[in-house]
């Protein structure tokens, strides 16, 4: 089977999964994108090619985007694969794709205590993370917060803020919004 072959045939499902979540019937369909409703019936069933001028009022119908329609599917598209980053005492695994999400990164992290705790820092922003393994001191502005196992934190990173795992390796999972992947992922390592 070609590519384009298959992709037809996500198309088709696609257009049909989309009709029935609304709960339309393919006359309702039909009127919202201007085909007859044998013709969608042909297309949905794959006894009609899907014409090119077709899919821009099918998309419009279906409250979608053309781009959003016609994606192709392949492992890439669900699949992360990520790569460890290495820095004294952390390790970092990027789990979103640049983008995903927008002003959104996840990560995990493997903190050792090994890493060195600088000092505290501020950035614009807010952080959120929870702990995967092992316990984690959040140092914020004038509190030390011991978080554990299966608790979280989350804070303004305005207020002065850092992190480390003084009683032994401790692994995280972060989500940080643009501002804090900025401070954190590109600023050499020093996460929180």
């Amino acid at each position: 089977m070609t590519q384009e072959v298959d992709l037809d045939a996500v198309v088709r499902q696609r257009v049909r999964g989309l009709r029935l979540a609304r709960g339309w019937s393919l006359e309702a369909l039909a009127a919202r994108c201007y085909l007859s409703p044998s013709t969608l019936s042909r297309i949905e069933t794959g006894h009609r090619r899907i014409a090119l001028d077709q899919l821009v009022p099918l998309a419009r119908a279906l409250g979608t985007t053309l781009d959003q329609l016609v994606e192709p599917v392949q492992d890439e598209d669900v699949v992360i694969r990520p790569e460890p980053e290495e820095a004294e005492g952390l390790t970092t695994w990027l789990l979103s794709r640049p983008g995903a999400i927008p002003g959104v990164t996840v990560a995990k992290m493997r903190i050792t205590p090994e890493r060195p705790v600088r000092g505290t820092g501020v950035h614009p922003g807010y952080e959120w993370f929870t702990v995967l393994s092992g316990t984690v001191r959040l140092r914020l502005g004038e509190r030390t917060v011991q978080v554990r196992t299966g608790q979280a934190a989350g804070f303004s990173t305005m207020v002065p803020h850092a992190v480390d795992a003084p009683e032994g390796t401790a692994e995280i999972l972060s989500i940080f919004d643009r501002d804090g992947e900025r401070a954190h992922l590109h600023a050499g390592g020093s996460a929180g």
